[in-house]
């Protein structure tokens, strides 16, 4: 957990399968209401990856306009934006964008459906009929996938971005009507010369978030 970070820049190097398949395996004892496990997972890699890939370039490209199944925040305020300004001038920092450089920032937008070059992506679909639930089970299961990679030297970012395109995504892969795409995992071997992976943002204390009542 202390180890895990965002990573945004991956080497080409696909993983093992057997790799692939322990993580999903660990992940897979994540707990959910009721024993649901309401998540299914694709894992695209190889030429599959990469028709994934220019799929979502195109379309953000093209501002097609959004098609998610799940609401985005409606605002942030208070210390979640801070928290957002901080990680996005830390982020811009790092790759030399100069605040206030709109093409720069599109650029850096755009990495996000280039999968940041990682050669393998997991897309993340909740049972629709279970509802807000079933999409917080998969939350879990995101960040057990997450830890899991991190301990076998696999590093991972989580893509609500991906999720902005729902429609394309479950059309791309044939997933059925009723799953609702919760988010990407974009995987693979971190790039650790590369700037973008040498920060990592901060955590709130305890006092920020934990109330004790004895």
């Amino acid at each position: 957990m202390t180890a895990r970070h965002s990573c945004r820049a991956f080497l080409p190097e696909p993983l093992p399968r057997p790799t692939i398949e322990t993580i999903l395996r660990v992940a897979q004892k994540t707990a959910s209401w009721n024993n649901t496990q309401p998540w299914q997972v694709v894992i695209a890699s190889g030429p599959a990856v990469e028709r994934f890939r220019a799929m979502m370039v195109e379309k953000a490209s093209r501002s097609d306009p959004p098609a998610s199944d799940f609401p985005f925040p409606r605002e942030y305020r208070g210390a979640a934006l801070e928290r957002r300004r901080a990680c996005g001038f830390q982020l811009y920092d790092a790759v030399g964008v100069v605040r206030g450089d709109k093409a720069a920032y599109a650029r850096q937008s755009l990495r996000n459906y280039e999968l940041f070059d990682a050669p393998h992506a997991a897309i993340i679909t909740a049972d629709e009929p279970l509802g807000p639930y079933g999409a917080v089970d998969c939350g879990a299961y995101v960040s057990n996938f997450m830890t899991a990679a991190r301990a076998l030297g696999v590093a991972t970012i989580a893509q609500a971005a991906l999720a902005v395109y729902s429609d394309a995504i479950r059309a791309h892969f044939g997933i059925a009507d009723d799953r609702r795409v919760v988010c990407g995992i974009a995987f693979g071997l971190a790039d650790e010369a590369a700037p973008v992976n040498g920060y990592r943002t901060a955590r709130a204390s305890l006092d920020e978030v934990v109330h004790f009542v004895d």
